[in-house]
């Protein structure tokens, strides 16, 4: 009989489900293991040495120790396959993890148009009013770090030297600039942009909140990621958004809300040279200039099994391994797979319609570590905030104020913790006990009792959420 190693219950249940009576499934980690700390014993060792195929998530999820006794366990015959590294084969785009998870935001820029290729005169751009529950800044950042001061509601707007007003960016035909934006308070801000060429729009932006429900637009179209910038051209001032493929997409700022997530919380630096945001230690939603979220890739994010569409495309990957390890079982492990993927299939819709059930306000989730990224994507349930980006780092101070203030501006009816963690002290069951937020179960890296299977794992996480946030 063909025999199979995998390093986690996950992608053993999904090789049982292919290989059937053909070959005999060993998970290297019991149930219930942290695939990030396991290490691996003689047991390991010996499966690891006896194995036909070995299969691994890749990607960094298993710790050192465990990837290094399969690379040097294994006959040299045997095929070690990362399953997670070979899924963009069949259509799955991995999420790369940012360097700073504080920064996943959106960029937020200032653009000229050019109607002359570059040879038209500067215009500039002006904040001439704003309202919102705090003040509003705008910066750009010199070489040497020292903040230039475009827009700040804080002291007014207009006066001063009439050749260059306060509250405005002079910029060059067919220029760009990055810049920095900062809000004193969670809420909806509208800011009235004009240009010195005679159009004006107000621009809508929700920080800390919800921004749908939080904002005066009906059903608007949400930006929070990607690079956008305040836009003028001949004849209006417009949103224009990077898309795929060098392209631009124009949207009306009447319709759109440039959405601000309370993780970029943070506190003024002791600097003199930002006492324009306030007093040092105090808090302000911060989007940075140039170097933020997707813009700066780390290594890329290794939990794919939560959306089921990775899951498919590694049960695909295991049925061709099997047939290569053992060709005479070709047919039953092709069928085999036909049968599962239907299942999948069935399982990837239910968990669809259950998390579309949820009211859009209450589509958050909040956990104790970044590890639902893939989630987030496949099911479009946004990941409003967690404690630390991964469960090996301990929370900051700052960490457990910007995650009070995620609970308290979003108002989500309820926070997920893992099973192992529910019944032990953590920030995110203390900060929800203190705010009166519910607390609930949700798996994140492995089958236990009471889920054995990844369909039943998948099912507990839909009906959790659909439970808890409705």
């Amino acid at each position: 009989m063909t025999s199979v190693v995998a390093t986690t219950p996950i992608l053993a249940d999904l090789a049982t489900n292919v290989a059937g009576d053909r070959a005999r499934v060993t998970s290297l980690m019991p149930a219930g293991a942290d695939p990030h700390t396991y290490e691996p014993g003689l047991r390991a060792v010996r499966e690891i040495a006896n194995a036909d195929l070995a299969l691994t998530n890749g990607l960094l999820l298993e710790p050192a120790s465990l990837s290094q006794t399969v690379a040097t366990s294994t006959p040299a015959d045997t095929p070690v396959v990362a399953l997670a590294e070979e899924i963009p084969r069949h259509g799955v785009e991995l999420i790369p993890l940012v360097e700073n998870v504080a920064l996943d935001a959106v960029w937020l820029g200032l653009r000229v148009e050019s109607a002359q290729q570059g040879h038209g005169d500067p215009v500039e751009l002006r904040l001439v009013g704003a309202r919102g529950p705090g003040e509003i800044a705008a910066y750009v950042t010199t070489t040497f770090g020292t903040p230039e001061v475009l827009f700040n509601s804080a002291d007014g707007f207009g006066g001063g030297d009439p050749q260059r007003p306060k509250d405005a960016a002079l910029l060059p035909d067919g220029a760009h600039t990055h810049v920095s934006w900062a809000f004193s308070a969670p809420g909806a801000y509208e800011l009235d942009i004009a240009d010195d060429r005679g159009s004006a729009a107000t621009v809508t932006v929700a920080v800390g909140i919800d921004p749908v429900s939080g904002t005066s637009i009906s059903e608007p179209t949400v930006i929070d990621s990607g690079h956008v910038d305040i836009t003028t051209s001949e004849d209006e001032i417009s949103l224009l958004r990077d898309v795929e493929h060098g392209s631009r997409e124009r949207l009306d700022p009447a319709r759109t809300v440039v959405s601000v997530p309370g993780s970029t919380l943070q506190p003024i630096p002791a600097d003199p040279a930002f006492r324009f945001l306030g007093r040092p230690g105090e808090e302000t939603y911060l989007l940075p200039q140039a170097v933020l979220g997707r813009h700066v890739h780390g290594e890329v994010d290794p939990h794919v099994w939560h959306d089921v569409a990775a899951a498919v495309a590694m049960v695909q990957i295991i049925r061709d391994e099997l047939v290569r390890v053992d060709p005479k079982g070709a047919a039953d492990y092709r069928r085999n797979a036909e049968e599962y993927i239907a299942k999948l299939e069935v399982t990837n819709a239910y968990v669809r319609r259950k998390i579309a059930s949820i009211p859009a306000p209450h589509r958050y989730l909040v956990t104790t570590h970044h590890g639902y990224a893939y989630l987030g994507r496949a099911y479009r349930i946004k990941i409003a905030g967690f404690v630390t980006p991964n469960p090996s780092v301990e929370p900051t101070p700052r960490d457990v104020i910007a995650l009070t203030r995620t609970l308290e501006n979003l108002k989500v009816p309820a926070v997920f913790v893992e099973p192992q963690l529910a019944q032990q002290p953590n920030a995110l069951t203390e900060t929800a006990a203190r705010l009166g937020t519910r607390v609930c179960s949700i798996r994140a890296d492995t089958l236990d009792e009471g889920a054995p299977t990844y369909i039943e794992f998948m099912k507990h996480n839909a009906d959790s959420l659909a439970a808890c946030l409705a």
